[in-house]
């Protein structure tokens, strides 16, 4: 597989250098639930109102990204073991701030979280 985006590599390396410095130990095993906030850049036409990103990229490439690079830092053992996703797409507050996400990770027992 070949990646279609030029940002995909940046952000793995910022995802994974992140999640490193967050945790440092052994890597997560068995049901997971991956909750994301991804905050994109606000257009310069979007309503003051506008919370939701509805354009691209799409929530699941960015999903997926971000679980490889959650498995490349060593966070979690592998990307099978998110049961559950919590994932928004929302626009930045203000224009021209930082753009980013917001992960957390909680492990599950029997299918809740402990």
């Amino acid at each position: 597989m070949v990646e279609s985006s030029k940002a995909v590599k940046p952000w793995r390396q910022d995802v994974i250098v992140a999640a490193r410095d967050a945790y440092q130990g052994e890597p997560l095993d068995g049901a997971l639930e991956l909750v994301i906030t991804f905050w994109m850049p606000r257009p310069k036409t979007a309503r003051k109102t506008a919370r939701w990103k509805t354009t691209t990229p799409d929530s699941s490439k960015l999903v997926r990204s971000t679980e490889d690079a959650l498995v490349q830092a060593g966070t979690v053992r592998d990307d099978a073991r998110f049961v559950r996703h919590v994932i928004e797409k929302r626009l930045l507050p203000v224009e021209g701030g930082p753009s980013g996400a917001d992960i957390t990770i909680n492990v599950l027992e029997n299918g809740e979280r402990t």
